[in-house]
């Protein structure tokens, strides 16, 4: 037997992020995550997470600096003094755990 939930029209931006927390959490591999991403953002969306996300692995796998980041990359240095601050002061380690878990390796 199955529990179905009805869901409500809500303005909860706690309970909206709970929801979506839930649902990034269901692809079994990164091919279903590339799915449901292309569904939920628009591409420049899906590039710009991508980007943090590539600055935050070199943040913390290299010893470039903000600039050669840039000049490699095209990312702004806002952006990446952006997550440096998230990466190594704020107290959320959203990108901290993920490095952990995920550990070293190569991007395509």
């Amino acid at each position: 037997m199955t529990t179905t939930t009805t869901i409500k029209p809500t303005r909860d931006s706690a309970a909206l992020s709970a929801d979506l927390c839930r649902a990034l959490l269901a692809p079994d591999d990164a091919a279903e995550m590339e799915r449901l991403l292309a569904d939920l953002c628009t591409p420049a969306e899906v590039r710009t997470l991508a980007e943090r996300w590539h600055v935050a692995r070199l943040l913390d796998e290299t010893d470039l600096t903000y600039r050669e980041i840039h000049d490699a990359t095209g990312v702004s240095t806002t952006t990446i003094v952006r997550v440096a601050r998230f990466l190594k002061q704020e107290r959320h380690l959203g990108y901290r755990a993920a490095l952990d878990r995920l550990g070293g390796g190569d991007v395509r």
